[in-house]
Parts: structure tokens; sequence; C-alpha cells
């Protein structure tokens, strides 16, 4: 089963990157291509669903998600059960110190279409990788602050 796992330290408390990282609909804000939104428990909990497209415009691809385990504000598992993404993922924040965390996204992906889906995705795992480095990134400068945005706009 391919792998996919990445890391990006985060100037900002565990909680704050925790808040961000399940903020799905804001996952756009950082996410390349891609827009998330929680379909059953909002996306909170054991069970909750989670949906995730990614392309641009009309063409790409949904992700369908179920989280199979919840432990805020540390790790959230899931798993893929779309036409396109199947296997596991896990969303882990892991505190550094009171300022700083680290994020963790892994993937254990199962290609669609037997053989030929395990040679597409060895053709499309580097740019997946370097998107989702990419992302990361992005989450790095977005997160911080975020909780604080997220209440000011709940007020």
């Amino acid at each position: 089963m391919p792998e996919i796992v990445l890391t990006v330290d985060v100037a900002a408390p565990a909680d704050e990157v925790w808040a961000a990282v399940t903020d799905w609909p804001g996952q756009g804000a950082w996410m390349l291509g891609t827009s998330v939104r929680g379909t059953v428990q909002d996306g909170r909990g054991v069970g909750g669903g989670i949906e995730a497209f990614t392309g641009l415009g009309r063409l790409g691809f949904l992700d369908t998600m179920t989280i199979t385990r919840w432990d805020p504000p540390r790790r959230c598992e899931v798993e893929h059960h779309g036409r396109v993404v199947r296997g596991s993922a896990v969303f882990e924040v892991i505190p550094v110190d009171s300022e700083h965390a680290r994020f963790v996204w892994a993937e254990w992906l199962s290609p669609p279409l037997g053989p030929l889906g395990a040679i597409g995705f060895a053709l499309v795992r580097p740019l997946a990788v370097v998107g989702l480095r990419a992302s990361l990134l992005r989450l790095a400068r977005w997160a911080p602050g975020h909780a604080v945005t997220q209440a000011e706009t709940a007020a």
C-alpha cells in the first residue's frame, strides 16, 4: 500500500494548529485546489464524515472520508472510501513546546484499478507530494492566529 508521510513545523501552540487543521471549510485557504466540508456530525468525532473536492472548476475528484479516531487536540484518523482515493490517513499534531507544534500528514492509499492504478499512482505520486508539501508550507503560514480569527468572526 503506497505511503505518503509529510511534516511541517508551525509557530503556534498545538491546540491552535489542531483548530486550524480541523476547520474543514477553512482547509481551502491552505490546501491547494481543494475545498473541504464536514458532512456527518460536522466532521467531528468518530463516525463523522468529511468530503474534499480536489481539482480545478468541475475537473477533479471527490474524496469521501469517515473519521475512525478522534483524539483532539492530537490526532484524527480517517478512512477514505471514494472512487479515486481509498485507504487511510492520519492528521497528527505534536507539541514541540508551548508556542510550536509539528503537523504530520500520513496517507496509506490503495489505488483503484489494480495494477493499472498502481502504475498510475506511481506516476502521479511525485506531483501529489509536491502539492501536499506546498500546502503544508501554506498551513504553517496560515495556522498561527487562526483560532483567534475564528473566535472573532464567531462573536
